[in-house]
């Protein structure tokens, strides 16, 4: 039997909606417009409620029905009362109203300064959350320096192999067309002084001072970055650090450490190949479009760079591979236990990790500029 509703009047100004047959997707619903627009047509009407004595099978639609019916009747000034839908009923349109759906509308609602508060409180709150973090790994960095950090030594050559021997093509790619590129648009204005020469000088101390070390640290923060930050998002979603956490094992100490170790000590050996790399794509162009001899081209080159250029470089890719480390397990580590919140958390570990190197690059250069490096 197909749905229906009868509507009656009670003393006190209140009116029932007597809910008949089956409530069902497939077997029709009455509308909801209609329903409404009865009840605003009866004057002195404050409240409705329900009767369901007849209602036989339903659905999710009986829940469409009430919410669309409260909607209707919000400005009227006519109050829904739920307390005769069934059980059931009643608690999925309670669970629906705490969802964080619901929860945003809300939010939604308040006002612009309202809104504002809420957010300073949040980012407040994170900011906690990383100094709380950044201790946790500065209590594990000194259980490792005193020999008592517990960590398997498979999962450090493990991260090593990942960071380093897997990462080799990309970097090799992309440092490469770095060099080449450079050494083009170098080529282009140095070629009208006639002192094409001076590209194994522009392309030398751009990739061995910090450009190889920028691309090996963005690449490394898309690529290793975003993959702790997943990996330790679906552990937290398994609830596998909370299984470490039950059998007294720290999870940052197990999990963090050797990613941050891994990633730290190879950064400095991709930034060395990066650099070489990057030399031999600006060497490619200075042969074949500026016919300088290969070997003119080495000996400017070293001439140009300094060994503290060199040191510089190898500095700012360490500090790079822990910045990225860091950001990707924090990430992964506070990650929600949605798949969504997996999905994010790898976004904000890339994001955090670019700005964080962009941010730092800037220091490190500040600071050679005041020691005169």
């Amino acid at each position: 039997m197909r749905g229906s509703v009868a509507l009656r009047l009670e003393p006190g100004g209140r009116a029932v909606l007597a809910l008949r047959g089956q409530f069902l997707l497939d077997g029709g619903v009455p509308s909801h417009e209609e329903v409404a627009r009865d009840l605003k047509d009866l004057k002195g009407i404050s409240s409705v409620g329900f009767d369901c004595g007849e209602l036989g099978k339903w659905d999710s639609s009986l829940l469409a029905f009430v919410l669309r019916l409260e909607g209707e009747l919000g400005g009227s000034g006519i109050v829904v009362e739920r307390s005769g839908l069934p059980k059931g009923a009643k608690r999925l349109l309670d669970l629906a109203a705490s969802s964080p759906r619901g929860q945003a509308r809300e939010r939604e609602r308040g006002s612009l300064f309202l809104r504002t508060g809420q957010w300073a409180s949040s980012q407040m709150i994170k900011s906690w959350d990383v100094v709380g973090f950044l201790g946790e790994v500065s209590w594990s960095m000194g259980r490792l320096v005193t020999g008592r950090a517990r960590f398997r030594g498979s999962d450090l050559l493990h991260v090593m192999h990942r960071c380093g021997v897997d990462a080799l093509p990309i970097v090799s790619l992309i440092s490469f067309l770095v060099g080449l590129i450079l050494a083009f648009v170098g080529a282009v204005q140095l070629r009208v002084f006639g002192a094409q020469i001076f590209v194994a000088a522009l392309v030398g101390i751009g990739m061995v001072r910090v450009l190889g070390a920028i691309m090996t640290g963005i690449i490394m923060a898309g690529r290793t970055g975003a993959a702790f930050a997943a990996e330790l998002g679906t552990m937290e979603l398994n609830e596998e650090i909370d299984a470490l956490r039950t059998l007294g094992i720290p999870p940052v100490e197990f999990l963090v450490l050797p990613r941050m170790v891994g990633l730290s000590l190879m950064m400095p050996l991709l930034c060395v190949y990066s650099d070489l790399l990057g030399i031999l794509g600006g060497l490619s162009v200075g042969v074949v479009m500026l016919d300088i001899n290969i070997q003119e081209y080495l000996r400017m080159t070293r001439e140009a760079v300094k060994p503290s250029y060199f040191w510089i470089g190898v500095f700012h890719s360490f500090v790079f591979g822990v910045l990225v480390a860091i950001t990707g397990c924090f990430h992964g580590m506070r990650a929600g236990r949605s798949a969504s919140s997996v999905g994010q958390a790898a976004t904000s570990a890339v994001v955090s990790g670019i700005v964080s190197i962009i941010v730092a690059t800037a220091v490190i250069t500040y600071l050679c500029q005041v020691l005169g490096l």
